[in-house]
C-alpha cells in the first residue's frame, strides 16, 4: 500500500519502506482524494494535484492555512481554514469563495486560541451529511461547532459539554446523527483546569443537539488526532496526550496513549504496546486502514510512521520524516 504523508516539512510518499518527497510546503495537515484529484492542504493554502502527486496547481487560498476539505454528494467542496472561514468551491478547488455568514459570527464573538498573545481561532473539523448537503458541521478550534441545515445561510452554534475547544469531528458510519468529536483544554478566556470532563471525547446521538462526554476515566485526556473505520464495528481510535504542547523534546517525553473503541466511546482499550505505554513521541497523524478493518497508521512528532493492528502489534514503516500531520492510505 501507498500512504501520502503530510508533515511539518511538505507531503511524503511512503511505500515499501521507502520515502520520497512530492511536494515541498510547509504543514500538511490534510490530505484528501476528490474526483480523482489529490488535494493537499498546508500553512500556505491548498494544492491540486491531477496525477496523484505527480504535478502540482496552486496555491489555491493562499493567505490561509488549510486544516480540513469535505466534498458533498454533488462535487461541491468546502475547506476549514485559519483564520477561521468556510470556503466553498463549486469547480474541484480552483477558486473559492467565502461563506460571509459563517465568517460574521467568527468575528462577532471574537474567537481565538488564547495563547499569549491570542492567535486567530481555525477552522478545522468538518462534517457534511451524507444524506443531506444542506446539513453541515464546523469544528473551531477555539470557537464551538456551527451548524446548519441550509447550506450555510444560517448557523447555531454549540459546545460539547461547554468545550469551545474543537480538534476533529466525525460522523458515524451507519448511525444516522451520530457524531464523535475531540476536544482539549482551551477556553476562550485561558486553559481549563486538567480535569475530568474538560477535555476528551463527546458524542452525539441527536445531530449535535446535546453531547455525552464519554471519556470517563481515560489518561492522558487531551484528545486530538481521531479515526473512525468505515467496517463494522466502526472502530475508533483517538490519540490523547497530557496538554497541546506535549512533545517528544519533553524529559521524559511527551507521555501520549492511543485508544481504541469498539462499542460507539462506551468502552475504550488501549492500543499501545509495551514500548508505546506511554509513548515517548505524540501522535498527530491518524488514519483508519481501508484494507484491513481494526489496524490503523499512526504518525508521530519525532517523523515515525507506523501501522498499529487491531492486536496492539505495533510495526514500524519508515522513521526518517519530518513531524508527521496527516496520513491518507492510497
Amino acid at each position: 500500500m501507498k500512504l501520502f504523508v503530510g508533515t511539518s516539512r511538505g507531503l511524503f510518499i511512503v511505500k515499501d519502506g521507502k520515502s520520497h518527497r512530492a511536494l515541498d510546503v510547509r504543514a500538511v495537515r490534510e490530505i484528501v482524494q476528490v474526483q480523482g484529484d489529490l488535494l493537499v492542504g498546508t500553512s500556505e493554502g491548498l494544492y491540486l494535484s491531477p496525477d496523484r502527486g505527480e504535478t502540482w496547481e496552486g496555491p489555491f487560498l493562499g493567505d490561509y492555512a488549510v486544516w480540513q476539505i469535505r466534498g458533498d454528494s454533488h462535487g461541491t467542496l468546502y475547506a476549514g481554514t485559519n483564520p477561521a472561514e468556510l470556503f466553498k468551491s463549486a469547480d474541484g478547488g480552483r477558486s473559492w469563495r467565502s461563506i460571509e455568514s459563517f465568517k460574521e459570527i467568527v468575528e462577532r464573538e471574537g474567537w481565538c486560541i488564547p495563547l499569549n498573545p491570542p492567535i486567530p481561532s481555525q477552522a478545522r473539523a468538518i462534517v457534511i451529511d451524507s444524506e443531506n448537503d444542506q446539513q453541515i458541521w464546523v469544528g473551531v478550534e477555539v470557537g464551538g461547532i456551527l451548524h446548519t441545515q441550509n447550506g450555510g445561510e444560517s448557523w447555531v452554534v454549540g459546545c460539547p459539554g461547554e468545550n469551545p475547544d474543537l480538534h476533529m469531528i466525525f460522523p458515524h458510519p451507519r448511525e444516522k446523527g451520530t457524531l464523535f468529536a475531540s476536544t482539549g483544554y482551551g477556553r476562550l478566556d485561558g486553559i481549563a483546569e486538567m480535569a475530568e470532563g474538560n477535555a476528551g471525547v463527546f458524542r452525539s446521538s441527536d445531530s449535535g443537539e446535546s453531547w455525552e462526554y464519554v471519556w470517563g476515566g481515560i489518561s492522558p485526556r487531551y484528545s486530538r488526532p481521531m479515526c473512525i473505520d468505515q467496517s463494522p464495528p466502526f472502530a475508533i481510535t483517538v490519540g490523547s496526550a497530557p496538554t497541546a504542547f506535549s512533545s517528544y523534546k519533553d524529559q521524559g517525553g511527551a507521555g501520549a496513549m492511543l485508544f481504541r473503541s469498539e462499542d460507539d466511546g462506551a468502552t475504550w482499550r488501549s492500543l499501545c504496546d509495551p514500548r508505546h505505554t506511554p509513548s515517548h513521541a505524540n501522535f498527530h497523524g491518524l488514519a483508519a486502514n481501508p484494507d484491513d478493518p481494526g489496524s490503523v497508521f499512526v504518525g508521530t512528532d519525532n517523523g515515525e510512521l507506523w501501522f498499529v493492528g487491531s492486536d496492539c502489534q505495533w510495526s514500524l514503516l519508515v522513521d526518517d520524516l519530518p513531524t508527521v500531520l496527516s496520513i491518507m492510505p492510497s
